[in-house]
């Protein structure tokens, strides 16, 4: 699987098909996710999780905080402690 960032998202892709995207919006220091989206046929692989880990990294990269206003990333980013250092206080 292979994930390309460009235009605020970051998109997963295997075998030349996107599986899956999640957006951003860049403000200063921090970036807001505003959408995580999953094809129907990449359900269930935690390709989702994957997309919020992308996010978290490249928001460690870029020393930059998340808000997270996509329920799904939320949920993700506080079940997962290790990813908790990029939130936004």
């Amino acid at each position: 699987m292979e994930f390309t960032h460009e235009n605020n998202q970051i998109t997963a892709t295997e075998n030349s098909e996107e599986l899956g995207f999640i957006t951003y919006v860049p403000n200063g220091n921090v970036l807001t996710v505003a959408h995580t989206e999953v094809s129907p046929q990449a359900e269930g692989r935690g390709l989702g999780k994957k997309l919020v880990q992308q996010i978290v990294q490249y928001a460690r990269d870029e020393d930059k905080t998340i808000v997270a206003q996509c329920a799904f990333a939320s949920s993700v980013i506080e079940k997962t402690p290790e990813f908790q250092d990029v939130l936004e206080k």
